[in-house]
């Protein structure tokens, strides 16, 4: 399982909601094809920038399914599993298999604040229970606690996990599970904003939420680097910095969902208790919108 199969831009898909709040299933699947179009490397549904915590269970499934058949082998898409219920966590990934979906991600179990053994024990039960390859998402940020690099050490030793999503912001981790794990365990970077500076630390590609809006320059960032274009890439990502900020000046999706339903991707609906976004920050995302350019 290659890295050059899980790199480049990959998108951290929202689930767009009709205006009652109801799953709008034409708009996701109009939204997978359009992201495959525009050069995405991959697609991740049902994280946390696609609202599962307030999915139900069959939605989640649903968007899964959704997910995969759009797709219809184009691109992988990785499919959320997260849960702080292991058994929970475990069945999400068994479906995510049983759908055809190519990797899981699952994120660090938020609330219960286990240990690292505990966080070596939770990963290690979803992984024994598919045959399918599993990120691990490590997000101190919105779970509290943080997977240090040697528990993630001992789980890069299992048959089926290859790699992290990481979104500490700490340039220093990429170095330090290199030199770890060493160079074929995958680690994509979770926060826009280090997409590049990520790159140079080892890592190999992005999770972003930014590219459900800008799927073409998000893709174009990691085609210039790898193709050794390095200052092109690194002016690019200046170019969409302060898109990248706008879109976290409020909690994650409620800024990108709003910026969706102004190029019609999506309403800007988000799910309690995420708040719509505020007339303020509302005027931070399409300013930044305009200063970036070819996107509206």
């Amino acid at each position: 399982m290659g890295q050059t199969r899980f790199s480049g831009s990959m998108t951290a898909l929202i689930t767009p909601m009709k205006k009652d709040g109801s799953v709008d299933k034409q708009a996701f699947e109009s939204l997978v094809d359009w992201q495959i179009q525009e050069g995405t490397s991959a697609l991740i549904p049902v994280g946390t920038t696609g609202e599962s915590p307030t999915l139900t269970h069959q939605e989640h499934r649903d968007v899964v399914e959704i997910a995969v058949k759009v797709a219809s082998g184009r691109v992988p898409i990785i499919a959320g599993a997260g849960s702080n219920s292991t058994a929970e966590a475990v069945e999400m990934a068994r479906h995510a298999q049983k759908a055809g979906a190519d990797a899981v991600l699952v994120v660090t179990p938020y609330y219960n604040k286990p240990t690292q053994e505990g966080l070596y024990l939770h990963f290690t039960s979803v992984a024994d229970n598919i045959d399918l390859p599993l990120f691990v998402y490590n997000i101190p940020g919105r779970s509290v606690i943080d997977l240090s690099v040697q528990t993630l050490a001992r789980l890069a030793q299992h048959r089926n996990i290859i790699g992290v999503k990481d979104a500490t912001a700490n340039l220093l981790r990429p170095l330090q599970v290199k030199h770890a794990v060493g160079n074929d365990f995958i680690q994509l970077s979770g926060e826009d904003g280090t997409a590049v500076s990520f790159l140079a630390a080892g890592g190999v590609g992005c999770i972003s939420v930014t590219a459900n809006i800008a799927p073409a320059l998000c893709a174009r960032i990691q085609k210039l680097w790898t193709s050794g274009q390095t200052q092109e890439a690194i002016n690019l990502q200046d170019r969409l910095f302060p898109l990248h900020d706008a879109l976290f000046c409020e909690s994650n999706p409620a800024p990108i969902k709003y910026a969706a339903s102004l190029i019609g991707k999506s309403t800007e609906h988000c799910r309690l208790p995420l708040a719509p976004l505020s007339a303020e920050s509302k005027k931070k995302v399409e300013e930044a919108l305009h200063k970036v350019g070819g996107i509206l």
